[in-house]
């Protein structure tokens, strides 16, 4: 039958999840980092998912497609675990403090928020409003030892590695510099020339964004030291 459905622009999707995590009927699901619309029959064609993508990436079309199957969905909903229109991982949540101690353990962790890539990250996620973000190299909380008491604490966490994503992350910085109230920037990279496309991700958005934010940054030496700034 021919009826109104959503089409994803995979090119212009950010990976960032929200379009499954409000897409009630569970049609659309990350697939390699990008949203997919994987059950037409589960597509109700009401777009719920549409003022969720950040990017605009979603549109209605309409098209020969399978109808909307409202009792498979219910079926689903019933078997399915939490978050079952999207990866559990990816749900953006903030986090309540350090975790509780075990006996044995001597540093609680200071991490306030979930996911931590930059990739996952939604640039309108709520713990991001309002922060003192951390920009960090993903090799740097293993190479400094200090690294939760000295960097993360008090700080929303963003970590990527621009040669192991593949992405420049200028795009979703800007945003989220540009609409989160952001208190200050602190960029912690490696010494290693491929941590040179964070900073400079960091340093474009920041230009971009047409906010005066402060920013830092910090330069991890290979052995865990801290290098003086040039």
């Amino acid at each position: 039958m021919v009826r109104k459905i959503i089409q994803i622009d995979e090119a212009a999707c950010n990976g960032c999840g929200l379009c499954a995590q409000a897409c009630h009927e569970g049609a659309i699901a990350m697939v390699n980092g990008k949203a997919k619309l994987l059950r037409e029959d589960y597509c109700d064609g009401l777009g719920d998912c549409l003022p969720a993508c950040p990017t605009g990436a979603i549109t209605f079309v309409e098209r020969e497609a399978a109808p909307y199957d409202e009792a498979a969905v219910q079926r689903a909903r019933a078997a399915a675990q939490p978050h079952a229109g999207g990866c559990p991982g990816a749900a953006a949540r903030r986090l309540g403090g350090p975790a509780a101690v075990p006996d044995g353990e001597a540093v609680p962790s200071q991490l306030r928020n979930w996911p931590v890539q930059i990739k996952l990250a939604a640039p309108n996620a709520p713990w991001l409003q309002g922060a003192h973000v951390l920009v960090a190299a993903d090799c740097s909380a293993f190479a400094y030892g200090d690294f939760h008491r000295r960097f993360l604490q008090g700080r929303a966490a963003l970590v990527g590695c621009p040669k192991l994503d593949g992405v420049d992350y200028t795009d979703k910085l800007t945003q989220i510099f540009a609409n989160g109230e952001i208190q200050s920037v602190t960029v912690v990279r490696m010494e290693v020339p491929c941590c040179g496309g964070l900073e400079q991700a960091v340093r474009r958005a920041l230009a971009a964004s047409g906010k005066q934010i402060p920013c830092q940054v910090v330069t991890l030496s290979l052995d865990g030291g801290i290098l003086p700034q040039s």
